[in-house]
């Protein structure tokens, strides 16, 4: 598995991602020991960074991921995990919040990351992330806080997720330590990212994103989905160029293809599919087979 820097004076990262948002929704594989045995693949295959966020599972991945590291007290020296904070919804854990909200004042961005230490059981979290822009938090409240966890050691790097250009910018020139990433929606069946001026701002900035949702959230795989349809009948006739590629490693690979060099998040629980999709990495698709698969996916040719 490629590794690479995803800033000059940010962390060293595997190029994919094993994303944990859905870890818990298969019952019967959620067990911390069948959990563990996911990322023991993962860091076998060299995907050793570990996505998860404060919200996911409704705040219960974070106690999941770390009651699977305490089983293998090895395990947490060979990973990098990342998590995010700034989402607050009612739930069990929070029967007194009425409304979903943002917060990423210094104070509650202090408070989740000490949460996520206690939870997942290490002692520094390699990269945080805002999950969401807070539009009633200033860029200084919220630089305030990033910069005191890295101050302090309790976080190695700090970034953005779901930032426009401006929102990053603006959060950048109040740090000590600039921002390393912007974790933005990017697959075939959801390009803004490429439009919109924030992958254009990566490759300015030497900054490399991270992907998420490359499999259009599911929709790669509804055939009901004319855009679906049209992308599985071009890869189909790319396959044998590329070893068999599978769908999943073609939309992989397609978003790692992008000059700004992305990192693409895996979103799979199944032991078989992880494996399958590491191999996205040795892909690299030319130039006609990349345009030909946007152009089966927006249904038309380039302008």
């Amino acid at each position: 598995m490629t590794r690479t820097r995803i800033a000059p004076d940010g962390p060293e990262f595997s190029r994919l991602v094993f994303g944990t948002w859905r870890v818990l929704d298969d019952k019967e594989s959620a067990s911390p020991q069948q959990l563990l045995q996911r990322l023991k693949l993962c860091a076998d295959l060299g995907i050793t960074t570990i996505d998860t966020a404060e919200i996911y599972g409704l705040y219960r991945v974070e106690e999941a991921v770390g009651a699977a590291l305490k089983l293998d007290a090895s395990l947490r020296a060979k990973l990098e995990i990342v998590t995010k904070c700034g989402i607050y919804v009612p739930c069990e854990f929070h029967p007194q919040r009425k409304t979903a909200h943002y917060n990423v004042t210094a104070a509650r961005i202090i408070k989740s990351a000490e949460k996520s230490l206690r939870l997942m059981g290490i002692d520094h979290i390699d990269l945080l992330l805002v999950h969401r822009p807070d539009w009633l938090t200033s860029a200084d409240d919220t630089a305030e806080g990033l910069n005191k966890l890295l101050k302090d050691g309790k976080i190695r790097s700090a970034g953005v997720s779901n930032y426009n250009v401006h929102q990053f910018d603006l959060l950048n020139s109040r740090m000590d330590r600039p921002l390393v990433t912007n974790q933005v929606e990017l697959s075939l069946l959801h390009m803004d990212a490429i439009y919109d001026g924030t992958l254009d701002q990566c490759q300015r900035l030497r900054v490399k994103p991270m992907a998420w949702s490359p499999l259009g959230g599911g929709r790669l795989f509804n055939l009901e989905l004319a855009a679906t349809k049209r992308l599985h009948a071009t890869m189909a006739g790319l396959a044998s160029k590329y070893g068999g590629a599978t769908v999943e490693q073609f939309a992989h690979a397609w978003v790692l293809a992008h000059p700004s060099q992305p990192l693409s998040v895996i979103g799979t629980n199944k032991l078989d599919r992880i494996r399958d999709t590491a191999k996205a990495d040795a892909i690299t698709l030319e130039r006609e087979d990349w345009y030909a698969l946007w152009e089966a996916a927006q249904g038309r040719q380039i302008p």
